[in-house]
């Protein structure tokens, strides 16, 4: 049976992603002078301002100059400056970090387990949740087909426009993919789209000839294009108001192009700005772990995993692998394997996925998953 599917992704620019690593910048900040810091930071940003929010209990003490610093050296390096919409010189900057709420470090400092039966020592989830975790043999990565090109097309025109491959286009980006299957099989590319900001001078004939050549050519492989494949290349003609002018952004409102485009479900809980105690980051890339390494150990074609915690409870409240028919071996001895080879309470993730590193910033754009270099993304014998 024929059909079709859509994922989309954006570029560094996109004015939520500008938020998303803003946060994970200030993240990076506090965890590099104090592994055991706390944070929990949002970033909104409309027009030439920003507003960074949220808790911080941490050792680091950042001042506001230093968090406004790094603000401003996050907006620089993403490209927004001069006459554009948001100036990392001149855009204001307002500031509202306050500690984490006691009632909340109650449960993440000492879990139920520990307070009811005084053998165990662990950290308690720091919020309730379910977190799923995804992985299937359609690409190198172990990633949906979708998704895996609409990043690798974000990237590349991020890419071309830091190179002036491509001139006079700005830092704001979207793409999206739309592929044929038949059965479960991927057998073509139907659609692509690229919108890029652009300047008003810019010869949109002349932009989308460049585009198709340096991003789309570059990126896709022709096997899987067509005569019938459509291209929409900035199809409304026009991208130059753009940036956190055209639209506002606010941290964590990309959940599904940071996971799977949509392929597999999501909890809901976001990444960005959220140190490894919260498990709706943590517990997401630990599920990502098992799932990649259960279909890259031949018990599945793909695989989806849900772990779920309650605030303040160390141990999981529920596991599920689902692998929509297509493993090799019974599912319950799947979950066997999960359960004696894994520590699933937030310290053993923690501790075993390496996470109280500086390393958030790396995971901001082009989707949390699927890059070699991140530790959950690790192949292991399971």
């Amino acid at each position: 049976m024929k059909r079709f599917f859509t994922s989309e992704s954006v570029t560094e620019g996109h004015p939520d992603k500008l938020c998303d690593l803003i946060s994970d910048s200030l993240l990076d900040a506090y965890i590099e002078k104090d592994k055991n810091s706390r944070v929990a930071i949002e970033t909104i940003a409309s027009k030439n301002k920003i507003f960074v929010t949220g808790e911080v209990t941490s050792k680091a003490n950042l001042t506001d100059q230093q968090i406004e610093k790094i603000v401003r050296k996050t907006v620089q390096d993403i490209g927004y400056f001069g006459e554009q919409d948001i100036d990392y010189e001149t855009c204001e900057i307002e500031i509202r970090i306050v500690s984490q709420s006691s009632d909340i470090a109650l449960g993440v400092d000492k879990s139920l387990e520990e307070k009811e039966e005084g053998n165990i020592v662990s950290e308690g989830a720091g919020d309730q949740g379910l977190m799923f975790g995804y992985a299937c043999s359609e690409t190198p990565n172990y990633m949906p087909f979708a998704i895996y090109y609409a990043h690798k097309l974000a990237k590349r025109l991020s890419e071309a426009r830091k190179n002036k491959e491509i001139k006079d286009i700005g830092p704001d980006g979207k793409t999206q993919v739309t592929v044929e299957y038949d059965d479960d099989r991927v057998i073509r590319i139907d659609t692509i789209v690229i919108s890029t900001q652009h300047t008003d001078s810019k010869n949109i004939d002349a932009l989308r000839k460049e585009i198709k050549e340096q991003v789309i050519d570059k990126v896709v492989p022709k096997e899987f294009l067509d005569e019938k494949t459509k291209y929409y290349i900035n199809p409304t003609g026009r991208f130059v108001i753009a940036g956190p002018l055209g639209d506002s952004g606010l941290t964590g409102r990309k959940i599904i192009v940071d996971t799977y485009g949509g392929y597999a479900r999501h909890g809901g809980g976001a990444f960005s700005g959220k140190d490894p105690t919260k498990v709706d980051r943590s517990g997401a890339y630990m599920a990502r772990h098992i799932a990649k390494n259960i279909v890259a150990n031949g018990y599945a074609k793909k695989c989806e995993i849900q772990i779920s915690y309650a605030i303040g409870v160390a141990k999981p409240i529920s596991i599920l692998v689902d692998t929509y028919g297509t493993n090799t071996i019974p599912e319950d001895e799947i979950v066997d394997k999960i359960l004696n080879k894994f520590d699933l309470t937030p310290r053993g993730i923690i501790d075993y996925l390496d996470l109280q590193r500086p390393i958030y910033t790396k995971t901001t754009n082009y989707g949390h998953f699927g890059k070699e270099e991140l530790s959950w993304e690790k192949r292991i014998e399971l």
